[in-house]
């Protein structure tokens, strides 16, 4: 698999989930207690996890509108959300 795969099983979590493992790995990482293999293993892992949360945010990102308000103030329709 290519570092620009993802692992069929990643990709199957949900957000929160995958989130929580990448928290838990981190956290093992800077604690300094795992073996090097070992290491390299959750670094990967958590990159993978880094790249699955930043996609499902994107998608998440792209599906958000904003509200546009007619000179009265109501809802007038809706357009893409601006995040930059």
């Amino acid at each position: 698999m290519s570092r620009d795969e993802i692992d069929p099983e990643i990709t199957a979590l949900a957000f929160e989930a995958a989130l929580k493992e990448l928290e838990t790995i981190v956290g093992r990482l800077e604690r300094g207690d795992v073996p090097l293999e070992e290491s390299i293993q959750l670094y990967s892992r958590g990159d993978a996890l880094r790249r699955h949360c930043d996609t499902l945010l994107k998608s998440a990102e792209a599906k958000v509108e904003r509200i546009q308000l007619a000179e009265d103030g109501s809802a007038a329709g809706t357009a893409p959300l601006d995040v930059d």
